[in-house]
Formats: C-alpha cells, structure tokens, sequence
C-alpha cells in the first residue's frame, strides 16, 4: 500500500538528518580514536570492523525479524538507541573514562541498531512511493545521501578543528532524536507479516530467503559483486583517517574537506544514474560502474605532498560514483522484483553476505597496515577490486542490458518460492 507524498518527505527528512548526523560522526569518532587515544592501526580497523559486525551476527535474522515487528516502532527504537551509544562517548570523555574499548562497544552497538533500522528502512519506502517512482526517488534518496556525505565530513572537520573530536560527536547524537521525532509523526505500519498460528517458523523464513538470492543467476552475482567491493569499502574506512593524518600529515579541518570527495562522487553518481540506466540499461550500468568504482579505487593511494590529496580526492569521487550507481540500479531492482512479503527478507541476505564484508576489510586492513603502512595497505585493497569487475562480467550480468532480461526459464524455480509467493502471481519474479 503506497502512502501520500507527506508520508514521503517526513522519511526523507529522518533520512536526511540522521545521515548528516552520522557523516560528521564518522569523522569524529576515528579522529577520536586517533588524536585522542593515540590509536594504533590495529586497534582503528577494529573499530571500523565494530561498525559493521552486526551484518555477520543479525543480517540473515534481521529481515524475518522485521517483518514480525511494527516498521514505525523499530525504526523509532534503532534511532534513540544509536543516540545513547554516541553521547555516552563525551560522557565518559568529560569524566576521564573514555577507552578504545568503549569506542568498540559504542561502535558494536550503532551496528547493531543500524542493521535493524536499514532492513526496516529499505522496506518501508516501498509503502509510501508507487513503483513507477521508485528507481527516481531512490535516486533521490541517494543523491540526499551523497550531499550528507559531502557536507558532513566538512563541517565535521571544522568542528573538531574548533571544539575538538569527542564534542562533535554530540552533532550526531541529536540527529538521530530528530529522526526519530519525524519517524514518531508517520502513521503507524503493521508488520509486514502479522501474526498467526499458521505463519512459518522463523527458520523457514530466514532459508526460504537465503534460497530466493542465491539461486538466481543474476542476484546472485550482484550479491557477491557487491561484497568484493564492500570489502575495500570496510578497508578504506579503517584505513583513510590514517593514512591521511600520519601518512600525509594532514590538518583536521582538511582531512574532513577531503573526506567529503567520497560525497561529491556519490552526488554525481546519483545524479546521473537515472541517465546511465537508461542510455545503458541497468545490467550495462552495472557492468560500467564496476569498472570505474575500480580505477577510482587505484588513485587514492598515490603521489606525495598536494599531488597525493589531489589523487585522494579525484579517486574517491570516481570510487564513489561507480559505488552508487552500482547499488541504485540493483536496489531499485530489490524493491521492484521483491514480492512485499519477501522484500526484508531479500534485503536482509543480501545485506548480510555484502555489508558483512565491510568488517571483514576493516579487521584485515588493520592487520595489513600494521605490516606495510596505510598507503600500502590502500593499494593492496585497490588491486582486490578487480575481483569485483571479474564477477560482473563473468555472470549472466555481462551478457544483459538490463537486469529484466531474463527468460523465464532462468527464474528461480517456483517450488524453490515460498508459499506466499506461488498465491501472489502478480508479484514479479527475479533479483532483488
């Protein structure tokens, strides 16, 4: 059931202030860590690694979860309970009691809300934007995102520049209580699944989603594509702030300025992926974006001086853009292929083997770069991008123009389908 367009800006508002909120905090927290508690590389790809852990622990769980559970409620719950976790780091600070193994917990515990709130996310913009609008307003909502991610680390930069790490951080505690406040205003949705004697156990959920995705010849490797780039991912979130300050030596004020590149290619990127899809279609546009993503990542960690912040700069823009063009395309193609009562579900196992790579490359390039540096370290990663080019144009992806192009031979098997799917047959079938 679609919502009317108020509906819609209110989420886009929560959205909106709660990833501002999160972009000067991912500034301030490793800044934290660094300038504060004199971290070292090990201890800085552990806390990249706590910030996506919960993917690996609750991300196949999540999606069943949610579609037991109120979507306002939860949303509204993840929200302050990501609030708490980041102003008790200033607390503890002022106090004298601030450790790395607080920022750990602090980050375990924004994980954990995160998964919960982005799986219920992700389901509920479908309920309040018709599906002929979906790919324009995920567009949208990535385009909002790439401009938090471009003003964020900014002002972020220059607020530790002028009140110091720790009290930035409280900038994104209180976006989350505006989030939360604007989800608070929307009308309450139903869990997806409501409760009966005869619904599946959450087992059979939990499999009859992990079936769905991973036996489809196009999911599948947009999946696994997805998860060999979000490995570098994880590895330039541990990495970056390190290599900048102590391999560059680069001020405050500049690193979050630089930072901010990642939100100028996301913004591009958003902007021109309705254009890309349409000139291309999205199985090109995946396969275009996958190479790019792979020589923004091969800039970053060159040259010396202003030469390697230019590099820093151009090769996170073009990193970025790929990135976002890769992920509108196939989540546009989640929420349109995805019967409803199956959308958490498919987002959930997706997001559990891809974004579950990201603390992965967060723990292995600590370990890296405790051997070789952070710019070493940084070119490593670049080179295992090509894994991700590699899986697009190996697939049936390489040979599509358009993620669509299936014949119905290729679908997944119906008797592979839960029940719920074989009732609906209006429902599309395919990749999420």
């Amino acid at each position: 059931m679609t919502g009317d367009g108020r509906s819609f800006w209110t989420y886009w508002g929560a959205s909106a202030s709660s990833n501002l909120g999160s972009a000067v905090g991912s500034i301030a927290l490793p800044l934290t860590a660094l300038t504060v508690l004199d971290a070292t590389p090990l201890q800085m790809g552990l806390i990249a690694a706590a910030s996506y852990a919960a993917w690996l622990v609750i991300g196949l769980p999540a999606g069943a979860l949610v579609v037991r559970l109120p979507l306002r409620g939860t949303q509204v719950s993840m929200d302050l309970a990501r609030a708490l976790a980041v102003a008790s780091v200033p607390i503890a600070w002022w106090s004298g009691h601030l450790t790395i193994t607080q920022l750990v917990v602090v980050a375990l515990v924004i994980s954990f809300a995160n998964v919960m709130f982005d799986v219920a996310n992700s389901t509920f913009l479908p309920m309040v934007v018709p599906k002929d609008q979906l790919h324009e307003r995920n567009s949208l909502m990535s385009g909002t995102y790439a401009t938090t991610q471009l003003g964020g680390p900014s002002i972020g930069g220059l607020a530790i520049q002028v009140l110091g790490a720790v009290p930035t951080l409280l900038v994104d505690a209180v976006s989350y209580v505006v989030s939360a406040t604007l989800l608070r205003s929307l009308p309450s949705r139903a869990p997806v699944a409501a409760a009966s004697a005869d619904r599946p156990a959450m087992r059979q959920m939990i499999g009859e989603g992990w079936r769905y995705v991973t036996r489809h010849p196009v999911m599948a490797p947009c999946m696994w594509s997805a998860t060999a780039i979000n490995f570098v991912c994880g590895a330039q979130m541990a990495l970056f702030a390190l290599y900048l300050v102590r391999d560059l030596d680069t001020p405050a004020a500049f690193v979050g300025f630089l930072l901010a590149a990642e939100g100028v290619g996301s913004l591009i990127g958003a902007a021109l992926s309705p254009r890309v899809v349409r000139r291309l279609g999205s199985a090109r546009a995946c396969v275009a974006s996958s190479i790019l993503s792979f020589v923004g990542g091969l800039l970053i960690p060159i040259g010396t001086g202003w030469v390697a912040w230019l590099c820093f700069a151009l090769g996170n823009i073009v990193f970025a853009g790929g990135v976002v063009i890769f992920s509108t395309a196939t989540r546009t193609y989640r929420q349109q292929a995805s019967p409803p009562e199956m959308l958490s579900r498919v987002m959930a196992t997706v997001r559990f083997v891809s974004w579950g790579a990201i603390p992965v490359g967060g723990l292995v390039a600590g370990l890296v770069a405790t051997w070789v540096g952070a710019r070493w370290a940084l070119v490593v990663f670049a080179a295992v991008g090509i894994v991700d080019v590699v899986i697009v144009l190996a697939s049936r992806i390489g040979k599509l123009r358009d993620l669509t192009d299936l014949d119905e031979a290729d679908q997944p098997d119906e008797a592979d389908a839960p029940d719920a799917l074989n009732a609906n047959a209006d429902a599309p079938r395919g990749a999420p």
